[in-house]
């Protein structure tokens, strides 16, 4: 819930200009330009942003499920489903709530169809990977942890590094997909007692 509120304070602070600042100095300073020495780089981050938005998202995701499904059983799976699909619908209306544009420092690099705040990308992929390395049976969680933070750092500075979030939007995305996950190891552990 902390985590929530946290999010939605953070989007009322963008809202007012608070992070303006902070958001133009760090995007320019990680955002990719093309050039002969930058296009491998481009696209890897091109191909980290695939993974985390559209038919490869959903399809990661139930992925996941299933393996929690045949390794932990039933309700993990459920969860993990319930996560990413909650996950998506607050981040689309969140989007819709505030309204934020797309930065405009430098082209995009990338496809984009909605608002900025907060980052959907982050916020799924943050929410689903997350979630299964919590609801990950213990032979399987430290590998789990490693996966998942290696997929929300690459995917949060893909956004940002492809010019269409400003660092604020991943951030607040990041948040939002925790507390999904949060809410959901929650769920499952008052359910097992």
């Amino acid at each position: 819930m902390f985590v929530t509120i946290a999010t939605l304070l953070l989007g009322f602070g963008i809202s007012r200009g608070c992070a303006s600042s902070f958001d133009t100095k760090l995007s320019l300073l990680l955002a990719l330009r093309a050039g002969e020495d930058s296009n491998a780089l481009i696209a890897f981050m091109q191909g980290v942003s695939w993974l985390g938005g559209g038919v490869p998202r959903w399809t990661l995701a139930l992925l996941l499920a299933v393996l929690l499904w045949r390794s932990a059983g039933r309700r993990p799976a459920f969860l993990l489903a319930a996560t990413a699909l909650a996950a998506n619908l607050a981040s689309s209306l969140l989007k819709n709530l505030f309204d934020r544009p797309r930065p405009d420092l430098i082209p995009h690099l990338d496809h984009v169809s909605s608002w900025s705040y907060p980052s959907g990308h982050a916020t799924s992929v943050t929410a689903v990977a997350l979630a299964f390395a919590l609801l990950a049976p213990p032979p399987w969680r430290r590998v789990a942890e490693g996966c998942a933070a290696a997929a929300i750092l690459l995917t949060a500075l893909s956004r940002v590094m492809l010019g269409v979030h400003w660092p604020s939007d991943v951030l607040g995305g990041i948040m939002l997909g925790a507390g999904f996950a949060l809410a959901a190891t929650t769920i499952d552990r008052r359910l097992s007692r």
